[in-house]
């Protein structure tokens, strides 16, 4: 009997499509895999067991040593622009798509193995994920999906008993991701760069029933869907933005048309607020600041309208009209979003004029202080309830006076709504985290995992899956880093 035939209750459409839309294979064994961590209620909502995937059984399937009965593996084919440049040909390079699931909310959950060995579409990489990247990722989306921004998630991560080559030999990982799918912008760009309108149609077909069933009772569905991923695009790169996270490498094939953040490479959240803080090592032009990212989310989404326009209309000209509609409300959406979260953040509980200035002007004060981001933030929150912990916030800056000086007008804003300050604080503390994934606490983690040590890695994961509430016995995860240990530069993994 197959000790993995009900590991995973498998309800695949992705491998329903037609031919061109993946490479069917198995992952690549490896030669000795070891669990590292499972995602217990993740699985758990995903209907799975895991005390089952945790066995040796088990395991060899997250390693991608086993195929696990129902599963469909294959590599999926999309393009991409790569800092601007055209790429007609990228793909699962080194992930596999075994299959799908419907958890327990009844929603089609894609399982995802990332760095299961080399595929059709690696151009001459190696097809293998090591270990530092593998953490990091697990970290952040887990943090990200606790922060209620949406997300691909961690089901789990093991070692593979092998070695990869990067700038020197690093132990190799396999990270089980799972995500509402992994269809991107550059999968719809890979059909239309081939003038393959059956595949593009027969993509955006599934994407309207897996994602946006309404847009297929609209009168334009084409037109319905680019609307309806225009503004789920506007409004997380909004919340990517309220909590000081910068994805670093926003190319079209990173940008899933769900809506959801997806590809951690070298991301990083902010530590002092510079709106043109970049960390990821291949941005060397910094066109994925973290101020640029809106700019950028509304370049990609022209080019995912570029590729439906053969399905807007007809007449390109009438088709152009129309993708240049849909696209003039991001600006709207995105600013909708950030503005209602910003006014969150300062505890106002209602838009009236002149709150922009306010919210600009402080983080002109926190720029030029170097002030910390989310430490700010959660500050205010506190200082709302009681004014004698504004000096605290206050020696975040570098001159204490600039926030004194800006701390009158905001609570006369306050005062304008009236209300009680303990409510109000406790309203702001719900959306200005204590605890995000700093750099340097991650760099901390990856440096004890490639030892084997994985207690940090464990203990910065459980105060990450609370990031709203106050936990005093984890206070230094809250801290920002002294001078030694600033991380400047994160990398790729590939």
């Amino acid at each position: 009997m197959n000790a993995t035939a009900g590991l995973f209750p498998f309800d695949n459409s992705y491998s329903r499509l037609p031919e061109q839309f993946y490479a069917r294979l198995a992952p690549t064994p490896v030669k000795a895999p070891r669990l590292i961590k499972i995602n217990e209620a993740l699985a758990r909502h995903l209907g799975l067991d895991p005390a089952q995937l945790a066995t040796p059984e088990g395991v060899e399937v997250l390693a991608g040593n086993r195929v696990p009965a129902n599963a469909d593996p294959l590599a999926m084919a999309y393009a991409g622009h790569q800092f601007a440049g055209f790429v007609p040909q990228l793909g699962d390079g080194r992930a596999i798509l075994l299959g799908e699931v419907i958890d327990a909310d009844g929603l089609r959950r894609d399982i995802h193995l990332k760095g299961a060995g080399p595929t059709p579409f690696s151009r001459r990489g190696d097809g293998r994920a090591a270990l530092g990247p593998v953490v990091r990722e697990y970290i952040v989306s887990e943090a990200m999906a606790a922060l209620g921004i949406p997300t691909t998630r961690a089901l789990a991560a093991v070692t593979t008993g092998e070695w990869v080559m990067r700038e020197e030999p690093l132990p190799g990982a396999v990270l089980t991701r799972v995500a509402a799918s992994h269809i991107r912008v550059g999968t719809f760009q890979f059909f239309a760069a081939r003038g393959d309108s059956e595949g593009l149609m027969a993509l955006t077909q599934h994407v309207i029933a897996r994602h946006y069933p309404a847009a297929a009772q609209a009168d334009n569905p084409a037109r319905a869907l680019l609307d309806a991923v225009i503004l789920r695009q506007a409004m997380l790169i909004a919340r990517w933005m309220l909590v000081g996270f910068i994805h670093g490498v926003m190319n079209t094939d990173n940008m899933a048309v769900s809506g959801e953040t997806i590809d951690y490479g070298p991301c990083a959240f902010m530590d002092a607020y510079h709106p043109e803080t970049v960390y990821s090592a291949i941005d060397r032009g910094g066109r994925y600041a973290f101020e640029n990212q809106p700019g950028i989310a509304h370049w990609n989404l022209a080019r995912f309208a570029e590729t439906l326009l053969p399905l807007l209309a007809p007449d390109k000209d009438a088709a152009i009209k129309i993708a240049e509609e849909a696209l003039a409300a991001f600006a709207d959406h995105f600013q909708n979003a950030y503005a209602t979260g910003f006014r969150q953040k300062l505890g106002f509980r209602q838009a009236r004029d002149g709150d922009e200035l306010i919210a600009q002007d402080l983080l002109e004060r926190m720029d030029a202080g170097n002030a910390d981001f989310t430490l700010t933030f959660r500050g205010l929150a506190v200082a709302a309830a009681d004014p004698a912990h504004d000096a605290q916030v206050a020696r975040l800056f570098a001159e204490p006076a600039a926030l004194l000086d800006w701390l009158p007008r905001w609570r006369a804003r306050l005062a304008e709504e009236g209300g009680d300050g303990d409510a109000r604080s406790m309203a702001m503390q719900s959306v200005n985290p204590a605890f995000i994934p700093r750099n340097h606490l991650v760099a901390e983690v990856i440096a004890a995992a490639m030892q084997n040590d994985y207690a940090p890695f464990e203990r910065l994961l459980a105060v990450l899956a609370r990031p709203y509430a106050d936990q005093p016995d984890a206070a230094r995860y809250t801290l920002p880093p002294e001078e030694h240990e600033v991380v400047r530069q994160t990398f790729c993994g590939t």
